[in-house]
């Protein structure tokens, strides 16, 4: 990846829109970072960034049109792009976020942890029996793909020689 800047407590700008009574952030004392780097740090574009805030996924901190990250939305991005490599949808994704927020501990609900993504044995079960279901399909389409590849490559080798005989 790039090369990414992270905003530290020291910085003048940062510490002035700290100071203003409506810098909504409660965790002041964390760094601070702007669209371009998380997109960077994490390998997603702007477009995806500004997606999640628009599914409410993120909410990040705006000075007039600069978007600002706290270390609570890495850690909720970081959240995010494990539930889509697990394939959960965004929906899913913003029900466990939800429930991981207002519930109690995740022993006390038996959820087990996947890098720091809670889910109960339901829906591993479930996710493992639909990605199950996807790799058999992708297996087919894969296997159907060779052979038609396999066909067309037969068929590329053997034209020049019917070429040359019809020559003849």
């Amino acid at each position: 990846m790039g090369e990414c800047t992270i905003i530290e407590e020291g910085d003048d700008y940062i510490n002035k829109l700290r100071s203003e009574p409506d810098f909504p952030r409660p965790d002041y004392k964390s760094p601070i970072s702007t669209i371009g780097d998380l997109a960077c740090d994490f390998g997603v574009t702007l477009r995806t960034l500004r997606f999640y805030e628009s599914r409410g996924l993120l909410s990040p901190v705006r000075s007039g049109t600069q978007r600002l990250y706290s270390a609570g939305d890495r850690a909720r991005l970081a959240l995010i792009l494990k539930g889509k490599q697990l394939g959960f949808t965004l929906t899913e994704i913003r029900k466990m976020l939800a429930e991981e927020k207002k519930s109690s501990s995740p022993a006390k609900r038996n959820l087990m942890g996947v890098d720091g993504l809670y889910l109960s044995h339901g829906q591993i079960a479930e996710q493992l029996e639909l990605l199950r279901g996807q790799q058999s399909e992708l297996a087919s389409a894969i296997a159907e793909l060779e052979a038609v590849l396999s066909r067309a490559t037969s068929q590329a080798e053997e034209a020049p020689l019917l070429m040359a005989m019809r020559c003849e």
